[in-house]
């Protein structure tokens, strides 16, 4: 066989082999159902993440160079379309009724249904780039800046598996948005406590003050655009309890509208 065949064979049996292990484990009692919810959440589901997104692939690059690369993503797709097949088979009454897949083809048709799926995934290396983000680079953060701790797990996890009637393709494309979701979440609250921290200047452009509230809401809080640089300071001075009538906060500099900076104002006042 070639080194392209090789990595697609592979590749197909990392993501049938991963998935039948993972059913496996739902059967082998309390033991079992506790490394599943090990798994179910970050960290442990950045090793299952990792083993269906980009192992064969990355296995293939090292060691039969780029067309092994290539052949170890042909062979996760083709795993993943098998699987999708196999589970829809194992529940035929959920896959004969109502889906999302179903819905969505009539909608915009079968093949661009389809299509646009595959497309998404292309974004695999996107989420993978906030995520290596989030464990190496935000840490530091916490250290050099005491930016708030967070829980990973509470944001990076998978739970729609659980879903009554979800299977086969509707259930292995809504796990991707569930993982890709918490992901970003998790990444924009990062975010916040950075943009709070160094840069609390308001934006000139209304239209992007407005957009940007979605994932910066204490954007009205920063200083605004028509301000001076002692407004700026003024205003670090006292969400970061710095100079005299300052707030004193905990010991983390969150950004203003942060829980734990909700939670301790409602806490001072019923004081």
């Amino acid at each position: 066989m070639t080194d392209f065949t090789i990595m697609v064979v592979v590749g197909i049996g990392a993501v049938v082999g991963g998935a039948g292990m993972l059913h496996a484990l739902v059967m082998v009692g309390d033991f079992g159902r506790r490394l599943i919810e090990c798994f179910r959440k970050a960290p442990g589901l950045d090793f299952i993440v990792a083993w269906f997104t980009t192992g064969p692939a990355i296995a293939g690059l090292i060691g039969y160079g780029w067309r092994g690369f290539l052949g170890g993503i042909i062979g996760q797709m083709i795993g993943l379309v098998v699987w999708g097949w196999g589970h829809e088979f194992a529940h035929r009454k959920a896959a004969k009724g109502p889906r999302i897949v179903k819905v969505l083809n009539k909608l915009v048709g079968r093949r661009r249904n389809h299509c646009a799926l595959w497309v998404s995934a292309l974004a695999v290396p996107v989420f993978w780039c906030v995520r290596i983000g989030e464990l190496i680079i935000y840490p530091l953060l916490i250290w050099l800046l005491r930016f708030p701790k967070h829980k990973q797990g509470e944001w990076v996890n998978v739970s729609r598996h659980k879903f009554d009637g979800l299977v086969g393709h509707d259930l292995i494309w809504c796990l991707y948005c569930d993982w890709m979701t918490g992901v970003w979440s998790l990444g924009s609250e990062m975010l916040r406590n950075v943009e709070s921290f160094w840069c609390p200047i308001r934006f000139s452009d209304t239209n992007k003050c407005a957009n940007c509230s979605l994932d910066f809401p204490d954007i009205w809080r920063w200083t605004a655009a028509d301000g001076n640089m002692e407004d700026v300071t003024k205003l670090l001075e006292q969400k970061y309890g710095v100079g005299n009538g300052a707030t004193v906060w905990p010991d983390r500099n969150s950004w203003f509208g942060h829980r734990d900076r909700v939670e301790l104002t409602v806490e001072s006042k019923s004081v």
